[in-house]
């Protein structure tokens, strides 16, 4: 391998020999002489690219996703709370959209009836971990899990609280700055006691 400082040592010494040379000669030295430093400089180059560390290429990037890319479904989680209400349930949104989409945070949610969402009643959320970015790709899922306090008893169910348990068709959850989304449980209403609700952030884990 050609050592960078004999190289700038041969250009020095043929500027020198031009300085002396007849006109046609130091023509032919001072090609010479560039060719040298052309080398010099590619040879600083490729030792500096060798130099330089190796970083990590940037991951993808994708827009946030708008309400319209996302189709909900919600079911019964199968780890929950006991007793005779809904305990927790799992909702599981899926990009409908043609292209990836980016989604972040922990959703708000309410309980409604059968007509708009926006006749609902807001329930008191307690967020449960961190959020990180999920990239959601035409057709993949991201899911959110929703622990209710549970309703006691058997038909006659009650609140430890002495609240009286509720019952609703549907749920409103809200994903942050991707739309509020009105689902129904496959199992049947959602049952809870005193409006209140903790829930997981966003995740591209289906939660148990």
């Amino acid at each position: 391998m050609r050592d960078r400082h004999s190289t700038r040592v041969t250009a020095a010494a043929l500027t020198a020999i031009v300085v002396t040379l007849p006109p046609v000669a130091a023509q032919t030295a001072s090609a010479q002489t560039a060719s040298v430093q052309t080398a010099s400089a590619r040879t600083a180059g490729a030792t500096s690219a060798e130099a330089a560390p190796t970083g990590t290429a940037p991951a993808s990037r994708a827009p946030a996703c708008t309400p319209e890319a996302w189709e909900a479904t919600a079911y019964q989680a199968a780890q929950r709370p006991p007793g005779a209400g809904t305990g927790a349930a799992i909702v599981e949104f899926t990009n409908v959209s043609a292209r990836a989409c980016v989604v972040r945070g922990h959703p708000t949610v309410a309980v409604a009836g059968n007509g708009s969402p926006e006749r609902n009643l807001p329930l008191k959320v307690t967020r449960q971990g961190s959020a990180a970015p999920v990239r959601v790709a035409p057709g993949g899922r991201a899911w959110v899990k929703l622990t209710f306090v549970p309703v006691r008893g058997g038909a006659d169910g009650y609140c430890v609280s002495g609240a009286a348990p509720g019952m609703f068709p549907s749920l409103v959850v809200g994903l942050p700055g991707a739309g509020k989304h009105q689902v129904a449980l496959v199992e049947g209403e959602i049952t809870e006691c005193d409006n209140k609700v903790t829930v997981t952030a966003v995740s591209a884990t289906r939660p148990s």
